[in-house]
């Protein structure tokens, strides 16, 4: 029997320059305490615009600064606060691990999330998963959730605001959306949540692509000014609610898994996002793509400044491609969506010939 199909999504997404100052207002349905996950950056970046939300609303506000990684410490610590204060709301302010470790609260206390993303550097805001670590930093587990966030707010502002490397980042992120639902969905694989894959997710997963193709260059522009323009409200949109409904809605494949070999190296500094783009070329050459649509996708990668070479995300030897391919291959990863399945040999063959061609630059 085929499995469902289904669509996921948060149930509110608001996005605009000056968001914050409408926070109370579009959601103080959820309640009256609150309770403010912040990173540091977050903290300074949003507090003063959050707190003139409220004006004089009878409302109970606590900002907790958290430890800087959702571990399984720091998520019992926001939990206890949630029981002792009796709060209605758990809130995110801040990078993917502010989100996750919000959304652990509030799922573990049964109370409602909000999600405030200070960069656009990744699609995590709008996802039902959060990643989870031990308290000495090593990874722990995926932690899948029932629903999707209460809601999402993002301030354009303070995306602008932020180094125009997370915004290049979150491209990344969200360009491999496209192509790999497009793989997931050639060979009926289920979507990342699990459910048949629908054709909502995938025109959303297309959207994301052609919204990074029409406006990166001009997003890229507007915030390393820290102005607000279309251009760059229309790429938030793109990194964090159309590739993060869209992923959530189809599925990864080659180019996440590549991240995941990746990591295996230790030590790597390359943003998530920058290892995606590279990936998803790697994936392209996988596949057999065109020439057309390869030197398409990698002109786009050197117009906003992803990378096209091994050697700009730190990769520098043919052991570590060796490592790469063997770790993005285990059992359980997201390459084997790809039709015909591919094999250690074969991903280590398409990631040499993708910086082959990285290097050669033809266009």
């Amino acid at each position: 029997m085929k499995l469902l199909r289904a669509m996921r999504e948060p149930l509110k997404y608001v996005q605009g320059k000056g968001a914050l100052l409408k926070f109370e207002e579009e959601m103080g349905y959820m309640g009256k305490r609150w309770l403010f996950v912040c990173s540091n950056s977050g903290y300074k970046a949003c507090h003063d615009q959050i707190e003139k939300s409220f004006s004089d609303a009878d409302s109970y506000r606590r900002y907790e600064v958290f430890g800087g990684i959702s571990s399984k410490g720091e998520i019992a610590k926001m939990q206890k606060i949630v029981e002792e204060d009796n709060i209605d709301a758990v809130v995110a302010v801040g990078g993917g691990s502010a989100v996750d470790t919000a959304k652990a609260t509030a799922y573990y206390t049964g109370r409602h999330v909000v999600i405030i993303p200070t960069v656009a550097a990744t699609d995590a805001p709008c996802t039902g998963l959060s990643v989870i670590y031990n308290d000495d930093g090593s990874f722990d587990k995926y932690l899948f959730y029932p629903t999707n966030p209460d809601a999402v707010m993002v301030d354009s502002q303070v995306i602008a605001d932020a180094p125009v490397k997370f915004l290049v980042a979150g491209m990344g992120d969200a360009l491999g959306t496209y192509f790999e639902g497009r793989a997931s969905i050639r060979t009926e694989s289920p979507s990342l949540e699990g459910t048949g894959i629908t054709r909502a997710g995938m025109a959303l997963a297309k959207l994301c692509y052609q919204t990074l193709r029409d406006y990166g260059s001009q997003a890229i522009a507007a915030c390393e000014n820290h102005v607000v323009t279309p251009a760059l409200d229309a790429i938030i949109e793109a990194n964090v609610y159309l590739s993060g409904v869209g992923a959530d809605n189809v599925n990864c494949a080659a180019a996440h898994s590549f991240y995941n070999g990746l990591t295996a190296l230790g030590g790597h500094s390359a943003p998530h996002g920058c290892c995606v783009a590279f990936g998803t070329l790697v994936q392209l050459t996988l596949e057999g793509a065109t020439k057309e649509e390869f030197y398409d996708v990698q002109g786009f990668c050197r117009e906003v400044g992803l990378p096209t070479t091994l050697a700009e995300l730190g990769v520098m030897t043919d052991e570590q491609i060796r490592v790469i391919a063997e770790n993005a291959c285990v059992e359980g990863e997201t390459i084997h969506n790809l039709a015909g399945d591919v094999t250690p040999d074969e991903l280590y063959a398409a990631i040499v010939a993708t910086n082959a061609l990285g290097w050669k630059g033809e266009k």
